[in-house]
């Protein structure tokens, strides 16, 4: 069975964007289309296709990324029926909502391009720049759209001056929008040069004419602008340009989407998802500008056996490598798990070798989706997207491959989780529901934690926000019909030390028979971030929170007991030492100690390191930590000081200020124990006209009055 499509004709993108942006209206646009479906959904209708579950749909928010296959033919395609003229779009539309950034970060791993949406009156906001940050180490290509220009207060200027400014210097205007906000009536292409309008049922007719009188002057100076941007990025065609040549159009596209490909340029295009305006052209620039697998670096792995770095190109000859990078529990096949293909193919019903575990599963079927409905494919090739079905063993960020050229790939990193509740079943009927249900959520989400609390027993669930636990409880009740009490949130807060200390542990136990003897020295200090480039010594067990150094000469803990040592060290770490709270950032090492011929055992050594991890921990300052949120506040400009004043009284620092259309925006960095029922007392403060975001920034250590109504809470 061969390739029904190209790998030149393939685009693999994500639709971007801050929250309530127009990320899935335009999406359902895209879908309309490219002829996927034939009514488009509204998102405050609730009957939008790509979010498709019950809570996304109540709530009018993307929770989930969705994946979508579909086919389009550009605009000026004259035979627009032809194969030969197609293009297939794998698209995942992600949330914008900070609590679900798993999603984003996820999807840009396994994506190829983006295309990232703003708010026409808004501009750039807060998760359009941690989006956008998340683009920026995945290194992905992007095309920005500026949407919403019929909304009242909406400017295209500011909105690219915004992205100028807090984004990225290499944005760049491919169009002017022909009026704004309930005049917007259509785009100028400052490259053809050509106005575009959008007539007939959805907007399905884009009418090319000639350029409005009073947008000419405009357009010109724009168009010599964009044109000297591309030429910077050719030398020939740039020494041709200032020899006065005018570059053909062929040449400009092709210079264009090189720079595109390499992060140099980011083209910005506008228009309105809503009114059907726009959204043609940006696929136009997705065929055009993008990158198709065949343009993408090959993807870097290890091998397993080795150590060594090995390539894998988008080609189907080359042996089998994918990353599993979502897993969905479906409510008709089972679990699902959601597959990029780097390289070869893989056929429904054949083994794969999980290079992460080191075990082989079957692979039963393999499926495309257009969000929560199935196609069902016998074979995936190189560069596509895809979804299996039965795979048990498979978690997010593990590698599939051919067995006898194993490769493993560089994981997904996460972020912590920085609240959690305790959570307790209502019946004993739900006791074993609520487990297989908080496991399956676990891995399709890995920002949800489960733990159980050491002293009392209870169950705590952790994840990024109020929402986002909220939305899991929900999903609970409705997927897996467990009922449960639901606690208060409470913060995740962390421990560390301040300073350098030793200590000794020591356990011995004398019984009648064999006794227990376990010795170590230990010496801990506060550990510097994680140093990517600096090479990893034999001895050391490096984390991004954790370091174990083996420093023992002469054998004087025997091998065997190390491992022990260490794991005694993370339990300790685990129980916390100032309020039963995980310790970070620590570097341990076992620089001395001594053992039994008889009476030493696993068990022993572990002990001792428990207790002088924890004599250590008392010596070396231990501090507790709090996770400190980057918040911005939206609101009008009679209402400032109030929320100024509010913030700080929440011992925030407020960092700054701009204007926001009419509005205000505040930036400011609030602990997020202050920050629980921020929204209700936030509306009774402005009447209800102010809106907020908020994101995890940074760990700061608590100021003692604050740590000690902490501690004395906890006993």
């Amino acid at each position: 069975m061969n390739r029904d499509y190209p790998l030149e004709k393939l685009r693999n993108f994500g639709i971007i964007a801050h929250i309530d942006a127009g990320k899935t209206t335009t999406s359902e646009r895209v879908l309309y289309y490219t002829g996927s479906q034939h009514k488009i959904g509204e998102v405050h209708e609730g009957e939008t296709t790509t979010d498709w579950m019950e809570q996304e749909r109540e709530r009018g928010i993307t929770i989930t990324a969705a994946a979508i296959t579909c086919f389009w033919t550009k605009t000026n395609e004259p035979d627009k029926k032809s194969l030969d003229k197609k293009y297939r779009f794998n698209i995942i539309d992600t949330p914008g909502h900070i609590d679900f950034t798993v999603e984003v970060k996820r999807s840009m791993r396994v994506l190829d391009g983006a295309v990232v949406v703003f708010d026409g009156v808004a501009g750039v906001e807060p998760q359009s720049e941690t989006n956008w940050r998340y683009a920026d180490e995945a290194q992905v290509p992007r095309v920005c759209f500026i949407n919403k220009m019929d909304r009242t207060g909406a400017s295209f200027e500011k909105s690219y001056a915004s992205i100028l400014d807090r984004l990225t210097k290499y944005a760049v205007r491919m169009q002017l929008p022909i009026g704004a906000e309930g005049d917007f009536d259509g785009v100028v292409d400052l490259l053809t040069m050509k106005a575009y309008k959008f007539e007939g049922e959805m907007g399905s007719n884009v009418i090319e004419y000639d350029i409005p009188e009073n947008l000419k002057a405009d357009a010109a100076k724009y168009h010599a602008e964009l044109v000297e941007k591309i030429v910077e990025h050719d030398d020939e065609l740039m020494t041709a340009y200032l020899d006065g040549k005018e570059p053909t159009m062929e040449q400009l596209k092709a210079t264009l989407r090189k720079a595109v490909i390499a992060n140099k340029i980011f083209p910005v295009y506008t228009g309105s998802a809503l009114k059907n305006k726009g959204v043609q052209l940006v696929l136009d620039a997705v065929v055009d500008l993008l990158p198709s697998p065949l343009d993408m670096p090959a993807v870097k792995g290890t091998d397993p056996k080795t150590g060594e770095e090995v390539l894998r190109h988008a080609d189907d000859a080359e042996p089998f490598t994918a990353l599993a990078f979502k897993l969905q529990a479906d409510p008709f096949v089972g679990q699902l798990t959601f597959f990029r293909v780097y390289s070869g193919t893989i056929e429904a019903g054949s083994y794969i070798y999980n290079s992460s575990t080191g075990t082989k599963e079957r692979l039963g079927r393999i499926v495309r989706l257009q969000a929560n409905e199935r196609e069902e494919v016998k074979k995936v090739f190189a560069g596509e997207i895809a979804a299996a079905v039965g795979l048990k063993d498979t978690r997010t960020s593990h590698t599939l491959c051919d067995e006898a050229n194993p490769i493993i790939l560089e994981t997904i990193k996460f972020p912590e989780p920085v609240i959690s509740l305790r959570i307790e079943p209502k019946t004993k009927a739900d006791q074993e529901k609520m487990g297989m249900a908080m496991k399956k959520l676990a891995d399709e989400d890995p920002t949800f934690k489960v733990s159980t609390d050491a002293e009392t027993s209870e169950t705590l669930i952790a994840g990024m926000g109020e929402l986002h636990l909220e939305i899991l409880v929900d999903r609970m009740k409705r997927e897996f019909g467990v009922e449960a009490n639901v606690g208060k949130p409470q913060v995740a807060y962390r421990e560390t030390i301040t300073q350098e200390a030793e200590a000794e542990g020591k356990y011995i136990k004398q019984t009648g028979g064999k006794g227990q003897y376990g010795h170590v020295r230990l010496r801990i200090k506060p550990l510097e971030p994680v140093n990517p480039d600096k090479k990893q010594a034999k001895n050391v067990t490096r984390e991004e929170h954790f370091e174990f150094i083996n420093s023992i000469k002469g054998g004087v803990v025997p091998n065997e007991f190390i491992g022990p040592v260490e794991k005694g060290v993370r339990e300790a770490m685990e129980r916390g030492f100032v309020a039963g709270f995980k310790m970070v950032d620590i570097s341990v090492e076992l620089y001395d100690g001594s053992y039994h011929d008889v009476d030493s055992s696993e068990i022993a050594f572990k002990i001792a390191a428990s207790m002088g991890f924890q004599e250590a921990a008392q010596r070396a300052k231990a501090v507790l930590l709090e996770p400190i949120m980057k918040v911005e506040v939206v609101v009008p400009e009679k209402f400032m000081g109030d929320i100024t004043g509010s913030l700080n009284s929440k011992r925030g620092q407020i960092e700054g200020m701009e204007e926001r259309g009419l509005a205000r925006a505040i930036k400011a960095k609030v602990p997020l124990s202050e920050m629980f029922g921020y929204t209700t007392a936030l509306r009774s403060m402005t009447e209800g006209r102010a809106s907020f975001t908020m994101e995890f920034d940074h760990y700061e250590i608590v100021p003692p009055n604050v740590a000690a109504t902490i501690v004395a809470g906890r006993k």
